[in-house]
């Protein structure tokens, strides 16, 4: 992946100066380091957002950093996001049909490897056989899990697990999520974080965001709910419509945007998104928009600060970049009460949180926030703040070089040993 050159300095002015002071310490000490990310998509929720804005950040610090993206056939993204989904709790089936295609598929993908690295970390469950096809006893090996794998379905953590050998360090984004096999081994936990310089999260002209919202036919004078995410089952799209309309209900005029990214690893997204469109065609009060379908970053920015409150009705969450993304621009969000969300906001910090499945709280707090606007302007400040102190882009690179930094060391150690 080709990236646009960034300067550590270019963060000063929404970055604590300790994080900024720390980064140039460990690229200093890291420089030269040559590392690689390897996952499934270059586009597409929040692991691509992530890497895009990581690698670069890593890069501007001295690090030599790659971005590989594995390939795969449509056999292959059926059977990963069926075992996605069986590592957050749904039904899977292991087949040996399934095993024989993500084996080949992530085989092929291991002769592909033909740099040398000292460190590869491996994004989520996709390509994390690489490890077993690509042994190199001078490189260390991370793998990096985004998902909540503290329940998963029995056979999809078989599935997985053997592959998993081999690693020298695993990432989890909470304690909580660390999938039930790896909890007697040493892990580390830090969540990601979003990138104030992204053209998602940058400021906008009130103007410019006016002009947006009318090329897509929202009226900016009138109240406006957005939901952000992948077209994904576990985000409960058509419980957002459901509170959607009972809000519209109790305030007529109220207006929804549902704005999800397609990827190239999630084939189930897709027919989703028919779905969701069909739905939202007999109503002219929601819009439907897709990354695919002309909604940009600068769009997205444009819906997450125009909106009245922002909604995240997941009920299985890795961590949710989206809310962080809200509650930068002091958006206040009303979430449920699942997974790495509850990290990132507490109830009256960026806005409320509740039982994911509870359509009658969602309701009861999204009208709350759209009738007492000083209550959504005083839990929006409150929310950037959290974010500016523990959810950006800087914080995640800063952890991750630290323990690039022990895992290199580690090595030198065994080195001096053998």
């Amino acid at each position: 992946m080709r990236l646009a050159p960034v300067t550590i300095e270019s963060y000063r002015e929404f970055v604590p100066t300790e994080q900024i002071d720390e980064l140039i310490r460990l690229g200093n000490r890291l420089r030269g380091l040559r590392v690689a990310h390897i996952n499934a998509t270059p586009y597409g929720g929040g692991v691509s957002e992530l890497l895009r804005s990581s690698v670069a950040l890593e890069i501007a610090l001295g690090l030599s950093v790659d971005w590989l993206v594995i390939a795969g056939d449509s056999r292959f993204f059926e059977v990963t996001k069926a075992l996605h989904n069986g590592l957050q709790g749904a039904p899977f089936v292991a087949s040996a049909d399934a095993e024989e295609v993500y084996l080949i598929n992530n085989r092929a993908n291991a002769a592909g490897l033909s740099a040398e690295y000292d460190v590869i970390v491996v994004h989520d469950p996709q390509p994390a056989a690489l490890r077993a096809f690509a042994p190199t006893a001078a490189t260390r090996w991370v793998w990096r899990c985004h998902i909540d794998t503290s329940q998963p379905y029995p056979a999809a953590e078989t599935f997985l697990l053997p592959w998993l050998e081999g690693y020298d360090g695993y990432v989890f984004t909470m304690r909580e999520f660390v999938l039930p096999a790896l909890r007697d081994r040493t892990v580390d936990i830090f969540p990601p974080g979003i990138d104030p310089l992204s053209p998602k999260n940058l400021p906008l002209p009130a103007t410019l965001r006016r002009r947006i919202l009318d090329w897509y036919g929202v009226v900016a004078s009138r109240p406006l709910v957005v939901q952000v995410s992948r077209f994904d089952p576990w985000k409960d799209p058509f419980g957002v419509i459901r509170v959607f309309r009972r809000v519209r209900d109790a305030m007529p005029g109220v207006q929804l945007a549902l704005l999800g990214s397609m990827a190239l690893d999630d084939p189930e997204g897709w027919r989703l998104y028919d779905r969701i469109r069909e739905e939202a065609e007999k109503d002219p009060d929601i819009l439907v928009g897709t990354n695919v379908a002309g909604i940009s970053y600068v769009e997205v920015n444009a819906f997450q600060h125009s909106a009245w409150v922002v909604v995240q009705k997941s009920i299985r969450e890795g961590f949710g970049l989206v809310v962080s993304e809200a509650m930068w621009k002091e958006t206040p969000v009303v979430a449920g009460r699942s997974g790495g969300i509850v990290l990132q906001m507490a109830d009256g910090e960026g806005g409320f949180l509740v039982d994911p499945l509870d359509e009658d709280a969602f309701v009861e707090r999204v009208l709350e926030l759209l009738r007492d606007r000083e209550l959504a302007r005083v839990v929006g400040q409150r929310g950037r703040a959290r974010v500016r102190e523990n959810f950006l882009v800087t914080r995640y690179v800063r952890d991750e070089l630290r323990l690039f930094e022990r895992l290199v060391e580690r090595q030198a150690v065994h080195a001096e040993k053998g």
